[in-house]
């Protein structure tokens, strides 16, 4: 009888333990989808915040982009909603990894990835403010500045195919890989890996930034289509094809920018009185 009954116990403890590592699995997995969605929450207030500040504004390539404060907090804003829904997946793996000992992490993760971002903007802003300065009368949209839009994209196209696109590149969209070999532990070491992730994102997409700026930084619909590319450059399977029709579709662009920019879809060219590229 006592071994029947050691024997009758045992099924019981193992599924008590399947059951406890069970509800532990489904507890992780709703943290993790907890967690994107607060970061899709948080892209999407950032887009309607966007939509918001630019209400009136001149969409057109080398509009006026106003003082340096409201336009650093217009591009982080920016930044936000268009590079959170990428880089979700890195935060709800590293949120995972370390959800036992701060769960406040990714967030610091995140909060380093879009300041490293913002500090972008402000480079930004001043290599634009520095040609207005300088060489704004000699590269007015209708004198060179249509070129100078069709030159940008073209070397954007073109940087799509570097190696150093590449290792950028494979870093975003290995969110196991990037983690592992950039690891730091604490809280400054989510802030120093949220640096470190945003730089090689950075690495990867400034110059469909500088696109973006071609095209109109203060256009919605091109906005939308650049973080459309980023998105699917970093998420979709097969990177090499991913690349290549990037690039390709930023080479058309740039021979539609700088031909004929009156049929380019959506973008507001200005006229002869009319900003500075």
């Amino acid at each position: 009888m006592g071994r029947l009954s050691a024997t009758a116990q045992a099924p019981s403890g193992t599924v008590g333990a399947s059951g406890d590592a069970g509800r532990a699995l489904l507890a992780a997995v709703r943290a993790r989808l907890g967690l994107v969605a607060l970061l899709a929450a948080l892209a999407a207030a950032a887009w309607w915040a966007t939509a918001q500040r630019m209400a009136g504004m001149d969409a057109a390539p080398g509009a006026d982009l106003g003082t340096l404060g409201w336009f650093v907090v217009t591009w982080v804003v920016m930044m936000a909603a268009m590079m959170l829904p990428s880089v979700s997946p890195t935060v709800a793996l590293y949120a995972r990894m370390t959800a036992r000992r701060d769960p406040t992490r990714p967030l610091l993760f995140t909060a380093a990835y879009v300041l490293v971002w913002g500090a972008a903007g402000v480079v930004a802003y001043g290599g634009f403010v520095a040609v207005q300065h300088w060489w704004g009368g000699q590269v007015s949209w209708p004198r060179s500045g249509h070129w100078i839009a069709a030159a940008v994209l073209a070397a954007a196209a073109g940087y799509e195919l570097t190696p150093v696109k590449n290792v950028c590149l494979s870093k975003c969209r290995s969110p196991l890989g990037f983690l592992l070999g950039a690891w730091r532990s604490g809280s400054r070491g989510a802030l120093r890996m949220g640096a470190q992730h945003a730089a090689w994102c950075l690495g990867c997409c400034w110059l469909l930034m500088a696109a973006l700026f071609s095209l109109g930084v203060m256009s919605l619909t091109w906005m939308a289509v650049v973080a459309g590319l980023i998105t699917v450059e970093k998420t979709l399977p097969g990177r090499r094809a991913v690349t290549w029709s990037t690039a390709a579709v930023l080479l058309l662009l740039a021979l539609g920018v700088g031909l004929a920019p009156q049929v380019v879809p959506g973008l507001s060219a200005p006229g002869s009185g009319m900003g500075t590229m």
